[in-house]
């Protein structure tokens, strides 16, 4: 055993050796812990005024989407599926009026008594070449207008005048460009206020603009490569508002920087762990605030069969009205997610409990419910109490009103929520399809 002599001790060089190398191997093979310093620094990059509010089809969002993109290649994750980087760029097209001549017996159809959902193909429709809907006088419109949206062919509805409050709302939001990902399989829907007639002529010349978009996604590999478990969050917001008190940047701190940091948060954990069984994807996704484009199209690229749950993180930057140490799960009773999250953390000091609005249906309100649509336990986890939260889509949704402590514990509650699920131990049931709207 060598000795030597060191400011005039002697130490035994291999007991120290070991003991030194011990203690680097130990903290080498601790998971990562989210900490407060953590989450902050995150947090200030993406709430800073520097992003100008993130908001999609804006080079806003192309910093945001960037800055996340090096956090995951820092964190060391792999590229999903085919991507040579980490973001999923795709296009979609946003499509507008450039020219329109609607008359219905004889008389032309003013600008504000008509709106369309547009593919992106002219129109030149007569009573032989459409088919026409209506949604008459005692006909619930909301649900009426669902239905016909959506349908795959092309539509001329007409409105019963009795609904021209509503109408003039639907009107004023459908009046703007229509987006879509994919012309093909689209359809043309007029929807004019008037009376049924067998007598029109109705032409619109459309106007096409292609728009770029771009979702920020990075994998762990499991040792299940074909099961996958998601977390995700939105890393869009609304952009430059109105002047309040001297400030235009919605910053959206909680809305939703506050689940893009849980995402990276959960990135660095699960990746200082050995090998997970199930394969675990982070998805940051663009334009949920306009529509949910980037989760739908992330949808499109896998078998929805495959993925096992999505964690969707959703404005966790502030204490719910029950309290700290609290979440809450949107669709709680469409599968055992919910349970399964409640189950893991009992004995500790946090909770996960049922969405307490149900009346505000936000489980259709984020990304999960692309998901969700396809079967997938797809929820959403939330904390803010929404009903009375004054920075919800407000300019004063800034990093200061955030509660880091709350985040990090938040974080770190859903790091353990996970386990059973990334483990392979436990499985959530599906959602049922033919319950989902």
């Amino acid at each position: 055993m060598f000795k030597k002599q060191f400011f005039g001790l002697d130490y035994q060089l291999k007991p120290v050796l070991y003991m030194v190398s011990l203690l680097v191997f130990i903290q080498c093979t601790q998971p990562y812990s989210t900490n407060d310093d953590a989450v902050s620094s995150t947090l200030i990059v993406l709430s800073s005024d520097e992003m100008r509010g993130r908001q999609a089809f804006t080079k806003d969002i192309d910093r945001a989407a960037d800055f996340i993109a090096s956090k995951f290649q820092e964190i060391g994750l792999d590229n999903f599926s085919n991507l040579k980087g980490y973001t999923q760029n795709f296009k979609l097209n946003e499509v507008g009026i450039s020219d329109h001549s609607l008359v219905i017996d004889r008389e032309s159809v003013e600008s504000d008594q008509f709106f369309a959902l547009l593919n992106g193909k002219p129109i030149d429709w007569n009573n032989s070449t459409i088919e026409v809907q209506e949604i008459k006088k005692d006909d619930n419109y909301r649900a009426r207008f669902q239905e016909l949206s959506s349908s795959e062919t092309n539509l001329l509805v007409f409105v019963d005048p009795s609904h021209s409050d509503i109408f003039g709302r639907y009107q004023g939001f459908y009046s703007r460009p229509t987006r879509i990902m994919d012309t093909d399989k689209s359809s043309n829907i007029v929807f004019i206020l008037a009376n049924r007639s067998n007598s029109f002529s109705i032409t619109i010349e459309p106007k096409v603009e292609e728009q770029e978009l771009a979702n920020v996604l990075g994998i762990i590999p499991g040792n299940r490569t074909n099961e996958f478990v998601l977390f995700s969050a939105h890393h869009d917001h609304i952009g430059i508002r109105n002047v309040v008190e001297g400030d235009s940047i919605a910053n959206g701190a909680n809305d939703n920087a506050s689940g893009v940091t849980a995402v990276i948060e959960l990135a660095k954990y699960f990746k200082s762990k050995s090998k997970p069984e199930r394969t675990l994807v982070f998805a940051t996704f663009t334009a949920e605030e306009a529509g949910g484009y980037g989760s739908q199209y992330f949808s499109k690229q896998f078998n929805p069969d495959e993925i096992i749950a999505m964690f969707n993180i959703e404005m966790i930057g502030k204490p719910a009205v029950s309290g700290p140490n609290t979440a809450w799960v949107t669709g709680y009773e469409r599968s055992n997610f919910g349970e399964l999250l409640s189950k893991s953390t009992e004995g500790t000091e946090y909770e996960f409990y049922a969405d307490p609005y149900p009346q505000q249906n936000l489980f259709y309100r984020s990304d999960n419910a692309t998901l969700a649509r396809l079967g997938v336990p797809a929820h959403t986890i939330s904390t803010t109490p929404i009903d009375v939260d004054k920075d919800y889509h407000q300019v004063s949704d800034e990093f200061e009103t955030i509660n880091i402590s709350h985040l990090t514990n938040t974080i770190r509650a859903i790091a353990r929520a996970a386990q059973g699920i990334v483990s392979g131990q436990d499985t959530p049931t599906r959602v049922d399809i033919n319950l989902v709207d």
